[in-house]
């Protein structure tokens, strides 16, 4: 097996000579759990990437050329126990984002509605100020704590990819999360991408570093009738009356801020433990 000149930067770059060394890198790449590049026979970023990389991790060099020929020491080390180029083993269909990726996962990565999710102490703050506003006979809905960490990374890259603020092959490792962003084809990642930003109903860039991941916010939807009392964290009875809304009422603020519960006003379901 041989390459009949230079592939990568700056190389001839012939075509049987890329794929030989594109089959070559996905078997490094296979071998070494990193994400697969195409065999087109095009030397493009992908390629020159691929290259750099198996030079640094396994030549050393400090400077990687990106650039491999015929006989040199990048080459020697590429084809070190090999007697035929491999082919390049496409990627697991169960693996690649997009619809069927959504509808088989999602699950495993959920968000909760639940107080004791919360963090302390938060959690106890939000307990007892519920608890006050349950006994004054307000109604009290809760839809959403603490937010799954994993989740919050898979919808903001899939929005960030089907967008084209980054490129697939850029999104980071999700931890235990398979889930592969690049098909291979920048529209086919886009598209997939696109269809799991469709059935997560998202509508702006999703935020890494929300309260919510934290434990330290909570959706809670209050309302009631007539006048109610509500007690402070101090104890007082203390009178709420129209708007009849948690989202607008500001004596039902003053409240929840007595208990470290803190109303972020844009945006209408939202408190947590600091107001944002």
């Amino acid at each position: 097996m041989a390459i009949g000149a230079s592939v990568g930067k700056g190389g001839v770059n012939e075509l049987a000579d890329v794929i030989v060394v594109q089959h070559l890198l996905n078997g490094w790449l296979t071998a070494t759990r990193q994400e697969l590049i195409p065999t087109t026979g095009i030397c493009g970023p992908l390629t020159i990437d691929a290259i750099k990389t198996f030079q640094s991790r396994m030549l050393g060099a400090a400077n990687p050329d990106g650039r491999i020929d015929p006989g040199g020491r990048t080459w020697q080390a590429l084809t070190a126990g090999t007697s035929a180029p491999a082919p390049a083993p496409g990627p697991t269909p169960t693996a690649l984002s997009g619809a069927v990726w959504w509808r088989a996962n999602q699950a495993q990565f959920p968000n909760s509605a639940a107080i004791t999710d919360l963090v302390p102490p938060f959690r106890d703050n939000v307990t007892a100020f519920v608890k006050a506003l349950r006994d004054a006979g307000a109604d009290v809905k809760v839809s959403a704590t603490r937010r799954n960490r994993s989740r919050a990374q898979l919808m903001h890259f899939c929005f960030r990819v089907a967008n084209g603020s980054i490129a697939p092959r850029d999104v980071p490792a999700i931890a235990g999360c398979t889930i592969q962003w690049d098909h291979g084809d920048l529209a086919k990642s886009k598209k997939g991408a696109q269809e799991m930003v469709d059935l997560f109903g998202i509508a702006f860039q999703p935020s890494l570093t929300s309260l919510h991941i934290e434990g330290r916010a909570i959706d809670m939807t209050i309302s009631w009738t007539g006048t109610i009392k509500v007690r402070d964290k101090s104890g007082n009875a203390r009178t709420v009356s129209t708007p009849r809304s948690g989202n607008t009422n500001k004596d039902l603020h003053a409240i929840g801020a007595s208990y470290g519960v803190i109303k972020l006003a844009s945006d209408p379901p939202h408190w947590s433990d600091n107001g944002h």
